[in-house]
């Protein structure tokens, strides 16, 4: 008999103790980035020319990825109603404003949503970069053939496409990887 409550004793103590690390771990990673959100943010290194595409800016304006010829673009895919679309926007705008004098564009791409839609995003955000609309999906189902939003390109001054990220990008990842291709 005292076998049997030494046992349950021991199990019970166990199964409390597997609760109280289960509790703190699941409440770590709800308030800490976690190793893995940073490892979603690393690009994939490519090298393919870029394909071209050629849509209208927010204000109607015909708008061509060949006009960026000599400049570092970074092309990004995203909508209106995306998370992480959402997060990455503001660290996008600044990391535009430290380093468009040094020959660096943004290009995003909205993924269909309505213009309205995408010209109030733009304007709460207060977006400067080249925003186009692709109300046919074009650069998501023709050019660049993902379906994951968001989704970003770096294609370097010679138009050759040199980064993929699919995912949200940190401030601390663009540094890492795009600053070098645009001190080139």
């Amino acid at each position: 008999m005292k076998r049997n409550r030494l046992g349950l004793v021991v199990v019970g103590s166990g199964l409390i103790l597997v609760g109280v690390a289960a509790y703190f771990l699941l409440s770590r990673n709800q308030t800490e980035p976690s190793i893995q959100s940073e490892l979603s943010s690393v690009p994939a290194i490519v090298n393919y020319p870029a394909l071209g595409i050629s849509l209208n800016d927010i204000h109607g304006n015909p708008e061509s990825l060949a006009d960026y010829r000599g400049r570092v673009v970074l092309v990004n895919l995203w909508a209106t109603w995306c998370p992480p679309c959402k997060q990455e926007m503001p660290v996008f705008q600044t990391y535009y404003d430290q380093h468009k004098s040094n020959g660096f564009d943004i290009v995003a791409i909205n993924d269909g949503d309505p213009t309205k839609d995408v010209m109030q995003f733009v304007d709460n955000y207060k977006l400067t970069f080249s925003v186009w609309l692709d109300p046919n999906y074009v650069a998501t189902d023709k050019v660049f053939q993902t379906i994951n939003l968001p989704s970003s390109y770096v294609i370097d001054r010679n138009g050759v496409v040199r980064l993929i990220w699919v995912g949200g990008i940190t401030g601390d990842m663009l540094e890492r990887y795009v600053t070098p291709i645009i001190m080139e």
